[in-house]
């Protein structure tokens, strides 16, 4: 067996994908937005093709950053399957496994969730009632409901373009312990709607200053079939779950869960398993800011330098690259921050392959994320998957 690492830059979507207008992303191009505000400092990528990835997109260059850059990785962009456009989706897909049928999601009115549900959760919880029940922006509603939050007990319940029930509560005088019981409760229910995430958004902090924390968690349905982390598992192998990637496959076959809050720690995390002695390695980390602080917050100018951070973090992490080693660095879905609202968009995504034996290639648009997983099963030995095209031969793994 072999090694392979999977760097999740969550949302940087390359636009282009070609049923955009049915989500009402039609136009929704994450990394090139950023790219016409201003010039990004992002060497390494470029570097391992994703300015050519872009190209292979969208058939139009990146925006203010070199065009004439010896590259040195395979590239290439993929389309998702999946009907939805949501992280859990993502993911699986990338590991082989499209979601084809749909999630269950909630209406855009007040109030969002049906009774039998919220009542269910107050009852079986012993809560005093549900503040929210409505589609809103997590910081935007925990700012507007934090007070009443604190002064009735009564937890944030609110949603959002994907499929999820989302609970904010205060990590201190409501508890982490209790949110987290509540939103187990929550998933039991939101199984018969056919919902991919309950997340619990703890916060801490006072009127005018509330702030969430890291101790964020969220209960997804399993995926449908066994994935490439399923395979690697049974075959025995090692599988390191960085970040979230736990929770998005609900535990199932995620081996030894690593957590980290935010893209700094997480690249130490990070770096510290692919410096240590496992000969066969599968591990994963959800870069999660670039999504959560930056993409849904509609925040530019943060997503910009969240780039150019992880950029010059690579070169560290690619020195610790050992003969045989194969990285991809990918994304589940878009999050246009030029973008109306504060959802995900439909977007395609980079595949940018790159490791001490790895020539560079040209992957061109893949018809699938499930690319990424039958490479990876090629490349760690494993029999092949039942979804996706693999393009080990051509960057020579």
């Amino acid at each position: 067996m072999s090694r392979a690492f999977v760097l999740v830059m969550d949302s940087l979507g390359l636009g282009g994908a070609v049923d955009a207008a049915t989500f009402g992303d039609s136009g929704a191009d994450t990394l090139r937005h950023i790219a016409e505000t201003r010039a990004l400092e992002i060497p390494n990528l470029l570097r391992l093709g994703l300015g050519a990835a872009v190209q292979e997109s969208s058939s139009k260059p990146l925006p203010n950053v070199p065009e004439d850059v010896a590259i040195s990785g395979a590239h290439g962009a993929a389309r998702e399957n999946s009907v939805g456009k949501d992280t859990p989706s993502g993911h699986w897909e990338m590991a082989g496994v499209p979601v084809m049928s749909a999630w269950g999601y909630f209406p855009r009115e007040i109030p969002c969730f049906p009774a039998d549900l919220t009542d269910g959760l107050i009852a079986r919880a012993g809560l005093p009632g549900v503040l929210g029940n409505c589609h809103a922006s997590g910081t935007e509603i925990i700012a507007e409901l934090g007070d009443a939050h604190m002064a009735s007990g009564k937890p944030i319940v609110y949603t959002s373009a994907d499929s999820v029930f989302q609970i904010a509560a205060h990590e201190e005088s409501f508890g982490l312990k209790r949110l987290l019981e509540i939103c187990l409760i929550a998933r039991e229910l939101v199984d018969e709607y056919n919902v991919g995430r309950v997340i619990a958004r703890p916060f801490v902090g006072s009127s005018g200053s509330y702030t969430r924390t890291g101790n964020r968690r969220d209960y997804s349905l399993p995926p449908p079939a066994p994935t490439l982390l399923d395979r690697f598992t049974e075959a025995g192998g090692t599988v390191v779950s960085i970040g979230k990637i736990g929770d998005i496959f609900a535990h199932h076959g995620t081996g030894r869960i690593v957590k980290a809050n935010g893209n700094a720690e997480l690249w130490g995390r990070t770096m510290e398993i692919t410096g240590d002695g496992d000969d066969a390695l599968l591990a994963l980390t959800n870069f999660v800011d670039f999504d959560t602080l930056y993409g849904h917050r509609r925040d530019i100018e943060g997503y910009a330098a969240a780039l150019e951070a992880f950029d010059r973090a690579l070169p560290g992490f690619e020195a610790l690259l050992r003969p045989g080693d194969l990285a991809v660095i990918t994304a589940d879905h878009g999050c246009d921050p030029t973008w109306s609202g504060t959802d995900h968009t439909r977007e395609n995504v980079p595949v940018l392959a790159f490791g001490p034996g790895v020539r560079p290639a040209a992957l061109g648009m893949r018809n699938s994320f499930a690319d990424i997983g039958q490479t990876l099963a090629g490349h760690l030995g494993l029999a092949p998957l039942d979804h996706g095209q693999s393009f080990l031969a051509e960057i020579g793994a």
